[in-house]
């Protein structure tokens, strides 16, 4: 009885041992980092709608939830206490989901479009997509760290239960690997894109065909496809005062213009910050609306956004 009783003390104290609680500090961290992070990235994507990406048709939807959503989950993780094991593990897996899966959207909009939408490389984007695999990496690691040492895992609950209460050494172990994994991925993934994708305005040489077609009772000037063109109040008949995620919007018209158009108006060019030819007509530098998905619509027009009001182009003037 003796020997039984002491090798029973021994396992007793090797398991308590094996199953010391971890540390308080590091969850503290991860619990303000992944939250700060993720509502650092609905802070930008926030000044993007608010700016101009809220006039583009289903994007601006899209993007007014990832704000809000954003922005639930990183107080979420901020505020639901660590001793309520559950619910703050499937908040902070949540956190990590969206971000990864925002930074997803993002990529496939920059490589291929979506919904008649193509990003392309900006800085606003760049960050963006820096901290959302910031965020994921905090938060997956936030979600699988040990439970308090308070957090007792009730032996009659169901196994899914237990298993959020107490996430066995092997199993967290695994999913750290995973989420470096899907870490380093995603930066390679990111990169990749960012080197396909292109800057706003990019140069060109290329010959544009100027037209005009009636919008609400005005002739107004279009480019070769149809689709409206627009002046930007803040530019000057020798520079536009158009760059950045403002391009993204409004993708300037880049090229020469064909000779003999017709037009009554005087087309011409100047030359863009970085190398690149826009056109000009009657001295406003010309730009297109990435919230215009068909030729004949108008949707920018009387926008004030980027800094300024934006208006079509009357053919004549």
């Amino acid at each position: 009885m003796t020997r039984l009783g002491t090798g029973r003390t021994a396992e007793r104290t090797g398991r308590e041992q094996g199953e010391r609680p971890a540390p308080e500090w590091p969850r503290i961290i991860l619990r303000i980092v992944g939250s700060g992070l993720l509502i650092a990235t609905a802070a930008i994507h926030l000044d993007l709608y608010v700016t101009g990406y809220r006039t583009i048709p289903t994007i601006g939807w899209l993007f007014l939830m990832q704000v809000i959503v954003a922005f639930v989950l990183g107080l979420a993780v901020l505020a639901i206490p660590s001793r309520l094991v559950i619910p703050s593990r499937l908040a902070a897996a949540a956190g990590a989901g969206f971000a990864l899966s925002t930074l997803g959207g993002y990529l496939l909009t920059v490589a291929f479009g979506l919904f008649g939408f193509k990003e392309v490389r900006t800085g606003a984007g760049i960050a963006a997509g820096i901290l959302e695999v910031l965020a994921f990496v905090a938060l997956a690691a936030l979600a699988l760290y040990p439970a308090p040492a308070s957090a007792a895992a009730d032996s009659t609950a169901p196994a899914p239960v237990r298993l959020l209460t107490r996430i066995p050494p092997d199993i967290a172990k695994a999913g750290g690997l995973a989420v470096g994994a899907l870490a380093v991925a995603a930066f390679v993934l990111f990169g990749v894109a960012l080197a396909g994708a292109n800057s706003p305005a990019p140069a060109t040489t290329t010959t544009t065909v100027l037209r005009t077609t009636t919008v609400g009772g005005t002739t107004v000037l279009t480019n070769s496809k149809g689709f409206t063109l627009y002046s930007f109040a803040p530019d000057t008949p020798t520079a536009s005062k158009c760059y950045g995620s403002c391009a993204v919007l409004w993708p300037p018209v880049t090229g020469t213009a064909a000779a003999g158009s017709g037009l009554p108006g005087r087309v011409a060019t100047i030359t863009r910050n970085g190398g690149g030819e826009q056109l000009t007509y009657n001295g406003h530098p010309l730009y297109t609306y990435a919230g215009d998905s068909a030729p004949g619509q108008a949707n920018g027009n009387n926008l004030n956004l980027n800094g300024g009001l934006w208006l079509v182009v009357p053919a004549a003037r």
